[in-house]
């Protein structure tokens, strides 16, 4: 899923008009009082009103859901207020992201309920429980069915593929500086190519033709020819999404078609999973662990896919026929450590601007 992952929120708002939540607001500095719990996190949380209402009934609490912005901008605002949190859970810390949280020292340990229904290898924390993985997405190669129909070219299906001259010219991905989808994708060539290998990958593509813009709604909306939103007036027919654009698209479509109109590049995908945690000097601690619990919980984990259009973390909770329907199943996604994101992060956008941009 967004940096921000979320990624997939915004595909959401853009394909189908999410609404906003109705239950946010707050100036921030924690709960006001034991009544009250307050949810950090980035613009793109959306959860079903009803939902909420639930938790609210249940728990006696009532929810603030404070925005800041993309996943790193609220997570340096988070880091800016350690010690004295906005709120007392922050919600959408992604593993491009997560060891700069955690050395920081943002979040205290807690073992939400439901974690056994996690699996394994979505749970990088395993042991610490400072965060609690709640869903998770990949960011891959999106193309346009009808063009290549059209023309008769098969579709790509790996970053190797990416690199032929039948696709010269095609490819539309987003600036890793400045979008998450266009960071996902530069960590997943570097995951797939090694520290030795991504720059010259980088160097073929670009001799190919691939062209690079700020964000995904610009990438998506207005250029990508396959986009509903664009209306089949974009120019690329590949472009740099996430594996659930497919199923964004089809919503917007009634009769629902027999296949989705874009496909996704299997072997193109880098995973982003999104973490929350209880912040550390959390006014409302009780209050922000029975958060953490809802968050975890089936309830909210079944709203995720249409609300956020990520895939729960908890392996039981049930996905949406839309998605296993229309949607790409990422067996092997690419993926790096935490660490080594953390580490190397802004070393590797300055290399690959001096590579592409120059």
């Amino acid at each position: 899923m967004n940096t921000t992952s979320r990624i997939t929120a915004t595909v959401v708002a853009a394909a189908v008009g999410t609404a906003a939540l109705a239950a946010c607001g707050g100036q921030g500095g924690g709960s006001a009082d034991a009544k009250t719990v307050t949810l950090v996190s980035h613009d793109s949380f959306h959860a079903s009103k009803s939902v909420l209402a639930a938790f609210e009934k249940e728990s006696g609490y009532k929810v603030t859901v404070l925005r800041g912005g993309d996943a790193g901008k609220a997570v340096n605002q988070a880091i800016l207020s350690k010690g004295n949190p906005q709120g007392d859970v922050f919600f959408g810390i992604d593993n491009t992201l997560l060891s700069r949280g955690l050395d920081e020292g943002l979040f205290s340990p807690y073992e939400a309920k439901g974690l056994d229904k996690v699996p394994a290898e979505l749970q990088l924390d395993k042991g610490a429980h400072r965060v609690t993985p709640l869903d998770y997405g990949d960011t891959c190669v999106n193309y346009d069915r009808g063009y290549f129909d059209r023309h008769k070219i098969a579709p790509p299906k790996t970053f190797d593929d990416l690199l032929k001259p039948q696709y010269k010219g095609m490819l539309l991905t987003e600036n890793p500086a400045t979008s998450s989808p266009g960071l996902a994708f530069q960590l997943g060539t570097i995951a797939k190519y090694g520290e030795k290998g991504w720059q010259s990958y980088w160097k073929k593509l670009k001799a190919n033709g691939v062209e690079v813009v700020d964000g995904w709604d610009q990438a998506y909306n207005d250029r990508f020819s396959g986009s509903a939103a664009g209306k089949g007036k974009g120019d690329k027919p590949l472009v740099v999404s996430y594996a659930s654009s497919p199923p964004a698209e089809v919503l917007a479509k009634k009769p629902a078609p027999k296949e989705a109109p874009t496909g996704v590049a299997a072997g193109t995908c880098f995973r982003q999973i999104e973490f929350g945690g209880l912040l550390k000097g959390a006014r409302n601690e009780k209050g922000g662990k029975a958060l953490l619990d809802f968050l975890l919980s089936k309830k909210f984990q079944e709203d995720v896919p249409l609300k956020m259009f990520v895939n729960p973390a908890r392996a039981d909770a049930a996905v949406p026929e839309v998605f296993t329907r229309y949607g790409t199943a990422i067996d092997k996604p690419t993926t790096l450590a935490p660490a080594a994101v953390t580490k190397n992060r802004e070393q590797w956008i300055k290399q690959w601007s001096s590579l592409v941009l120059k």
